[in-house]
């Protein structure tokens, strides 16, 4: 239940203190580590009744991947479950018992692809972090968007534990369950929400978006994203980047340890800006002098002189080409009338999402309408934005929201 007002001196409600949440109402259950206990409690799943909270601990930051290590899921009648994925890594007969339910998860694309991995794909979804930007509530972490709505308080202290971790500590289960505890209630409040401000048909669309999507794919050049490589000056120096992030990733996937734990990116940058010629010189930088890194001192050298060695024409390039527009801050200059255009548009779109109270990005993607302010469709007319603006994946809600802006948009220049 959405916590109460009480007026305040100066006459504006306020909510009472946040009640903390300290233990599960039905006390903490055992962990789900045998096949004959996940066989009951799917049973127990689907004699139950309503949605289906569901949640995923993974090892971000310690494990290579984004493996689930704890499932978490609670439905009336069923109680909650805890399964541990490790000895259990196939939850097919827990999908078949909740897979005509509605499942509940709080920014589902974060634990979408883990569930998949061990067998568990919603057909139908309401993501409770997705439904609070709609709503256009100001912090919409589970711990906030729980305290603003059901005025309860979360611990979130161990969001970010190494959860690969075996036994896994009584607290950090009790803090596992307790997050799909509130989860349900959490879409109840949400929905009337939306309900109330004309949103319900907004978030249908956005959560079948969602599960439409599918995995993500796979991110080009990821060696790219390396913290500091926008230090480096030239293409040899990227090339002697690349195969040393390709070195170190190749060493975690096998020890099944996250790559920043193995070998810093911040070392790595150094190590190319250093261009160490022997192995010795290699050692003397930091991080490299530590005993783990001085055992592998010779994949790390080996890796840089692979780099440095590349034929030029393998070199890769300064940026990787994209089919995008240049960035906006080089649009006055290479395209004045696109600059007019999309000036234009950021405004109309900031207006419009504030009219409706939600932010702007969730209006409709700003990839989408660079794209289209820098490219526009031919003829210049609401038909054609609103064909060009699905074809890109906008959902209908957004459409007719923004295709007569953007039509203006377009007129201006």
């Amino acid at each position: 239940m959405p916590a109460p007002s009480l007026p305040a001196p100066d006459g504006e409600p306020t909510a009472p203190p946040a009640v903390p949440l300290l233990a599960p109402g039905d006390g903490l259950p055992p962990v789900i580590e045998t096949s004959t206990a996940l066989v009951e409690y799917a049973e127990a799943l689907a004699a139950g009744t309503g949605p289906v909270a569901v949640d995923a601990e993974r090892a971000s930051g310690y494990r290579y991947g984004q493996r689930a290590y704890l499932v978490q899921l609670r439905r009336a009648g069923a109680g909650t479950g805890l399964i541990d994925p490790i000895p259990l890594p196939d939850l097919s007969v827990v999908q078949s018992a909740i897979v005509d339910a509605e499942w509940v998860l709080h920014a589902a694309s974060q634990d979408l692809p883990s569930l998949a991995e061990v067998g568990l794909v919603p057909a139908e979804l309401f993501d409770t972090e997705l439904a609070a930007r709609l709503a256009g509530l100001p912090r919409v972490g589970l711990g906030a968007v729980v305290e603003s709505l059901l005025g309860y308080r979360l611990e979130k202290g161990h969001s970010a534990a190494d959860w690969s971790t075996r036994p896994l500590p009584e607290e950090w289960l009790v803090y596992a369950a307790l997050d799909v505890e509130v989860l349900v209630d959490l879409r109840d409040a949400l929905a009337a929400v939306l309900e109330e401000q004309g949103k319900t048909e907004w978030a249908r669309q956005e959560f079948a978006a969602i599960l439409a999507a599918g995995p993500p794919a796979p991110k080009a050049d990821p060696w790219r994203r390396t913290s500091g490589v926008h230090g480096l000056r030239n293409r040899r120096q990227l090339g002697m980047l690349r195969s040393l992030w390709q070195a170190r990733d190749e060493l975690a996937r096998r020890r099944d340890i996250a790559p920043g734990r193995v070998l810093p990116d911040a070392a790595m940058v150094s190590a190319v800006q250093a261009d160490p010629r022997t192995e010795a010189a290699l050692l003397e930088l930091p991080v490299f002098r530590g005993r783990a890194n001085r055992k592998l001192v010779g994949t790390w050298f080996g890796a840089l002189t692979r780099g440095r060695e590349l034929p030029e024409t393998e070199l890769p390039l300064h940026s990787r080409p994209g089919d995008g527009p240049p960035p906006a801050n080089r649009w006055a200059d290479r395209d004045p009338a696109a600059a007019t255009r999309l000036q234009a548009a950021r405004a109309g779109l900031a207006e419009l999402a504030a009219t409706h109270s939600l932010p702007v990005e969730n209006l409709l993607s700003p990839d989408l309408v660079r794209r289209l302010m820098w490219t526009p469709p031919e003829p210049r007319d609401a038909e054609t934005v609103a064909a060009t603006l699905r074809a890109c994946g906008a959902r209908e809600w957004q459409v007719e929201l923004t295709r007569d802006l953007l039509t203006d948009a377009l007129g201006r220049a």
